[in-house]
Parts: C-alpha cells; sequence; structure tokens
C-alpha cells in the first residue's frame, strides 16, 4: 500500500477515512478539494491542477482523495496499486451532505479549503449527487472488478465496512511495526 486513491460519490465520507489512513500508514495525503479549490472556493485554472495532480502521482507514495476531474480520475486509479471505493446507498451520501452542510455552520468541513462558500458547495454536492450515481458509479463498479486481478481493491458498501476496513488496516501496520 504506497499509492492509494480514495473515491466514490460526494458526502460518501471520503476524506474522513483519507485522514485516519494516512494517520495509520503514515503515507502523504492529497485532498484535491484543497488542490482544485483556493480559498473563498475560487477554483484552480484546470491546467494548474492538472500539473499539480500530475506531480504527486509522479511521487511514489500517496494517498489521494476525492474526484478532482474526470480527466485526472482514471489515470490516478491506473497508477494507484490500492483502490479504496466508497460505495454506499444513495440516501446515505444525501444524509451525509446534509449533516455536513448543517454541522458547516457551526464549524467549518474538515478537509474543505479555507473560507469555502458553505452554502454553494453543498448546493454543488447535491447536484453531482445524482449525475454521478448515474454515470460514474456503474463505471466505478466495473473498474473496480477488472482492477481486482492485479491490485488490492476495498469496496466498502456501509459505514460498519468502512470501520472494519480502518481497524484491518490499523491492525496490518500495527504487526508490521512489531517485526
Amino acid at each position: 500500500m504506497n499509492r492509494v486513491a480514495i473515491f466514490g460519490n460526494a458526502g460518501g465520507g471520503k476524506s474522513a477515512l483519507s485522514r485516519r489512513l494516512a494517520a495509520i500508514t503514515g503515507l502523504p495525503l492529497h485532498t484535491l478539494d484543497k488542490i482544485k479549490y483556493q480559498p473563498g472556493g475560487v477554483e484552480l485554472p484546470l491546467a494548474a491542477y492538472q500539473q499539480v495532480h500530475q506531480e504527486i502521482l509522479e511521487t511514489d507514495c500517496w494517498i489521494i482523495d476525492g474526484f478532482g476531474s474526470l480527466d485526472t480520475l482514471w489515470p490516478r486509479l491506473d497508477q494507484a496499486d490500492t483502490l479504496v471505493y466508497i460505495d454506499l446507498p444513495l440516501w446515505r451520501h444525501f444524509w451525509w451532505v446534509t449533516k455536513r452542510w448543517i454541522g458547516g455552520y457551526f464549524q467549518a468541513p474538515k478537509g474543505w479549503p479555507e473560507d469555502s462558500p458553505l452554502f454553494k458547495s453543498s448546493m454543488s454536492s447535491y447536484r453531482v449527487l445524482w449525475l454521478c450515481h448515474q454515470r460514474l458509479t456503474p463505471q466505478y463498479r466495473e473498474y473496480i472488478e477488472t482492477a481486482r486481478t492485479n491490485r488490492k481493491v476495498y469496496h466498502l458498501r456501509s459505514p460498519q465496512q468502512i470501520n472494519q476496513f480502518l481497524r484491518e488496516i490499523a491492525q496490518e501496520f500495527s504487526d508490521d511495526n512489531k517485526i
């Protein structure tokens, strides 16, 4: 586990899982929303984002959390040696986006760029949810089935599976440190 791509629909807990996985493994974490969006929610020009993304891919170790853009998604998944696909029921994604939106009025969501516009970002997440579910989810599912032949794939379909995955990785890394 050196190059880990964490992906899935909006509001699925990718960022929370990524932070915990980085803490367990010590791998450097790259949150695409923080790369693609500058403070205040201003989007980085596409060419600049693509360059930063490519520079990350060229390193030996990384955890990359998020979508970024369609043109960087598939090359990132191809370069990863470990795929973590969060594939929760659509209603859960909607609920977690709503919780993040409401909670964001009391504390800025972790993993978001500084001073991100909460309302605008939340509405964008709601728009993305259905589009991703209709267009990308079937492609993601097909991709991971093919990828299982030569890479480690974790297809997480519930909060319980997310927690179990993190426990197993923590145990694995704990065991590795005992050797």
